[in-house]
């Protein structure tokens, strides 16, 4: 769970606000779907032992609807004549009371569960001995496993004018449940809303944001509040006020909103739902912290001026970070070594914390990589092709960079440094948003990183996201960030794909395979696929399903195979020739990594077969045929349709690095763009240079078109 939101383990007490918007319809009619699903939410909330207090508006709104009715029903041709005088408030109240308490009771009945009325005025609580029976008798009644239900009681209001007048204790149903709340001394207060929370300017503004923790200090200046509720009497203003004011008083205060069918389920369960008051809101997060937006947008520029750098003092660049890194190893283990003592104690999969944990020597080798990108050949401005289009019309075709790209990715610490030494190689701005479990270390390498950076390009070149609650208006910001690459879990992969237009790079599995044919060499086979599962079982081009030939299955070299992953430790799972032949538990899919020391092993009757499994179970990641036998090995290498298709070489070898990439931002399955091991070239595009000397088109009656190809010349 969010730090932020690790309050709401100890909430038992909550007051649940809904508003006239959720209440009522647009033409003012009950909406009865959205209630009976609120109904269901709090009989969820009641039985698992939650104390949950309704305050309810929608009286009035309703009641004026159905007195217009009443009116038009009973309209005369003189009362036609006439005209229409504006219904009273305090008679609307009284009707819509009755039909809106009315409708409660018959939805809570329905679900077995016991509610109770309470009309209340100011005026009740300038009595101090009202205050206190009030407390008693709805503690009373919660502890009974009844639901309260408040209203304010419009119908007998003794204000001048109820719906504008905002003196008193309270003013409106709002206000009322933020003093209920302090009042019974609930943990949460939930307001239910029409928007999902509160937003930086008006929520049709495409240029407003969800604020998802208010930070007075912040944002009281920022807001610009638009038209209030069309039926509720406070609007947006008077929603945040009761929630400043019952956050002061402790009372975590959350706004979202009431549409969904689940959302105080999905806040009770730590989800960033909505936006969070909260009286240390200050403390977690900076005041002066950029939002999305700027953050993109400083990357770009920062990234503009490191493109003007020249290519030495790029490289320069590159190797003070090698130099930085090294210098502050001690720093970084320290940093890390707190990260998996957390993770431990929070209990975290073993797999994850292998991942996070830094080895020996991974600083070292992280400086080794970044010093090979500074030495390999400048990228940016690369002519890739020059073309003479007519007499001295010189048209090329050079290498640029993409321009920011924002990197997601879970508890890989060596990624945090590759990506931003790729970055820097190739003049892209970068945004990285690690796992929260890497919290210090990803710190304290970005702060060594930047540090490296001069002032002339600027340190905004490389940001730290802090908050996954930043990502999904990053995800929006499709005309400012350029790609999106996630490194991590099939779930994060899919749900960034969903969620954003900006184009996704990247491989949502690795399900890497290794077939073993019948002419594989018996030493060799071995050696692989240990090296394959065994080498580090938490990498995404580790050995998942290991194929068998059928003819292998009473061979020696099977039965030595598998006797030597188990004395590893693997544990070993079969498809459904392996588990009834080999006596293995079932794997519960075939299509499965485990990202451990486990794996599948199956049977195929050839190499076509085993094509024909990679293809159906695989993720087109990374595939490896171990055989002695050439035509077969052709067949495979030419038919698997994988990022990397290997020949008697272990599965591990597909990565940045070992290719002579320098590092990589990750490995792509996709089609376009890039694809296995994404280096420098995978972060790079083109764009087009014309050299002319007064050409004009003219309806191409003075262009003699030559379109002939020009050696490549140095760039300069």
């Amino acid at each position: 769970m969010d730090p932020i939101r690790a309050f709401l383990i100890d909430v038992k007490r909550l007051i649940v606000k809904v508003g006239t918007a959720v209440v009522t319809r647009h033409d003012g009619r009950l909406a009865v779907g959205r209630l009976g699903a609120l109904c269901e939410q709090l009989k969820e909330l009641n039985s698992q032992g939650y104390e949950v207090v309704l305050v309810t508006s929608g009286a009035v709104g309703l009641g004026r609807q159905r007195l217009r009715y009443r009116k038009l029903v009973n309209i005369s041709l003189a009362d036609l004549q006439n005209p229409q005088v504006e219904l009273d408030g305090k008679g609307c109240a009284a009707v819509g009371q009755n039909s809106l308490m009315a409708l409660y009771d018959t939805l809570f009945s329905q679900l077995d569960v016991t509610s109770s009325q309470h009309l209340v005025k100011d005026s009740d609580f300038r009595n101090d001995s009202f205050r206190e029976q009030l407390s008693e008798t709805v503690k009373s009644l919660l502890a009974l496993k009844v639901i309260p239900v408040f209203n304010e009681n419009d119908a007998v209001s003794t204000r001048r004018t109820p719906y504008e007048d905002s003196s008193g204790i309270f003013w409106d149903n709002d206000s009322l449940a933020g003093l209920l709340a302090m009042e019974v001394k609930a943990d949460l207060l939930v307001l239910l809303s029409d928007v999902e929370g509160l937003y930086s300017g008006p929520p049709s503004d495409p240029n407003s944001k969800l604020i998802h923790t208010y930070i007075k200090e912040k944002h009281q200046a920022e807001i610009t509040f638009g038209d209030k509720s069309r039926l509720g009497r406070g609007g947006m203003t008077a929603k945040v006020d009761a929630a400043v004011c019952a956050a002061s008083s402790g009372i975590p205060f959350v706004i979202t909103s009431g549409y969904a069918t689940d959302n105080i389920i999905k806040l009770l369960q730590g989800k960033p739902v909505g936006t969070l008051f909260h009286k240390d809101a200050h403390l977690w997060t900076s005041v002066n912290e950029v939002d999305a937006r700027e953050m993109a947008v400083a990357a770009r520029e920062c990234s503009r001026r490191l493109q003007a750098m020249s290519s030495e003092d790029r490289r320069k660049l590159l190797l003070d970070v090698a130099d930085a890194l090294e210098a502050n190893e001690s720093l970084i283990m320290a940093e890390n070594e707190a990260d998996v003592a957390a993770a431990k104690a929070d209990g975290y999969e073993k797999a994850l914390i292998s991942r996070l944990a830094l080895k020996p020597g991974k600083i070292a080798g992280l400086a080794k990589s970044i010093r090979v990108l500074a030495d390999m050949e400048e990228p940016i401005s690369r002519i890739a092709k020059r073309t003479e289009l007519a007499d001295g019309l010189i048209l090329e075709k050079t290498s640029c960079p993409l321009g920011v790209l924002l990197i997601v990715f879970e508890s890989r610490l060596d990624a945090l440094g590759q990506i931003a030494s790729l970055a820097i190689r190739t003049g892209n701005g970068l945004l990285l948003k690690g796992g929260k479990e890497a919290r210090r270390s990803n710190a304290i390498l970005h702060k060594i990183i930047t540090s490296a950076i001069p002032d002339s390009v600027g340190d905004k070149l490389i940001g730290l996201v802090a908050s996954r609650e930043d990502i999904p208006d990053l995800l929006k910001l499709d005309d400012v960030i350029d790609l999106v690459i996630p490194r991590g879990s099939n779930s994060l992969v899919s749900q960034i794909k969903n969620s954003t237009k900006i184009p996704v790079l990247g491989h949502a599995d690795g399900v890497c395979h290794v077939y073993i044919d019948k002419s594989a060499n018996p030493d060799m086979a071995k050696k692989i696929v240990r090296d394959a599962k065994i080498d580090y079982p938490a990498a995404c081009n580790t050995m998942e399903t290991l194929l068998v030939h059928q003819d292998l299955s009473n061979n020696d070299l099977l039965k030595e195979l598998l006797a030597k992953l188990r004395r590893e430790g693997v544990t070993l799972y079969g498809g459904p020739r392996a588990s009834s032949l080999l006596n293995l538990p079932r794997a519960q899919s075939l299509h499965r990594e485990y990202s451990s020391l486990a794996c599948t092993v199956e049977f195929v009757d050839d190499v076509r077969a085993a094509i024909d499994h990679i293809h159906q179970h695989g993720s087109s990641h990374t595939d490896c045929i171990v055989t002695e036998d050439h035509e077969v090995a052709e067949m495979f290498l030419h038919r698997v349709d994988s990022a990397a298709v290997f020949h008697n070489a272990s599965t591990r070898f597909c990565d940045g690095a070992r290719f002579g990439l320098g590092a990589e931002v990750g490995v792509s399955t996709s089609r376009v763009h890039a694809r296995g091991p994404v280096g420098v070239e995978g972060l790079l595009t083109t764009r087009w240079i014309l050299r002319g000397s007064g050409q004009v088109v003219d309806g191409d009656q003075g262009v003699t078109y030559s379109h002939k190809d020009l050696p490549l010349q140095t760039q300069i």
